[in-house]
């Protein structure tokens, strides 16, 4: 059975930025609503709309108040998104394929805390075709999901001060590659060679919201 959509919510999000919420879960049919919003609001050309930032469940409308009012801004908000289908799907999207050596310095432990031998912990990694749910935490980086159940582990008790750009990493229903040198608290079970933001590049970064990605296992 199909589950309902989650009511359509918006509430003013300081005094320049409407939040529009569409769920309240990591689900990827509510998260393809998301961008199907952003994609339809960016259409729309609103007078006075700045910027569209898209989150897991919800999307915040950033406008200039000196050009359009509070409640003009709603009212087509709310037209625009309660007109989005559940679950559609940016049109533009892409699959990106991305290389991976499997010798990430946690694999041993993953796969203990599994029960399952590394190479089943790689195999079940690189079976899925992940979604780019939304980019944050540093240019570049990714979240993508649904990780395999039988993968999914917290977070590392004691994050590192430094992993390596490249890192192919896990954590929670997620997966996600550090597009550069960073802390961070995810399990590395592999590392890629492929270059995720470059500012030479237009646009800089290689994944984008409502993407789909791959990872090939390489030697």
């Amino acid at each position: 059975m199909t589950r309902d959509p989650a009511p359509l919510e918006l509430a003013p999000l300081g005094d320049g930025a409407i939040l529009i919420t569409l769920g309240d879960t990591i689900e990827r049919a509510i998260n393809q609503r998301v961008h199907a919003c952003v994609s339809a609001i960016t259409d729309a050309m609103i007078a006075g709309v700045v910027d569209i930032v898209p989150a897991y469940a919800s999307l915040a409308v950033h406008y200039d108040a000196s050009v359009a009012e509070a409640q003009e801004i709603l009212g087509r908000l709310r037209d625009i998104a309660s007109s989005v289908a559940p679950g559609e799907i940016r049109p533009e999207s892409s699959v990106v394929t991305i290389p991976v050596r499997y010798d990430g310095p946690d694999l041993t432990a993953v796969a203990d805390a599994t029960g399952l031998a590394p190479d089943e912990v790689v195999a079940r990694h690189s079976a899925v075709e992940y979604f780019v749910y939304m980019p944050g935490f540093a240019p570049g980086f990714a979240y993508l999901g649904d990780l395999d159940p039988a993968l999914q582990l917290p977070r590392r008790e004691t994050p590192r001060t430094r992993v390596p750009r490249g890192s192919v990493a896990i954590a929670g229903l997620q997966t996600a590659v550090y597009p550069h040198e960073t802390p961070g608290g995810w399990h590395l079970i592999g590392r890629t060679d492929l270059l995720l933001f470059d500012l030479e590049q237009d646009p800089p970064a290689l994944l984008r919201a409502g993407d789909r990605v791959r990872f090939e296992p390489v030697a």
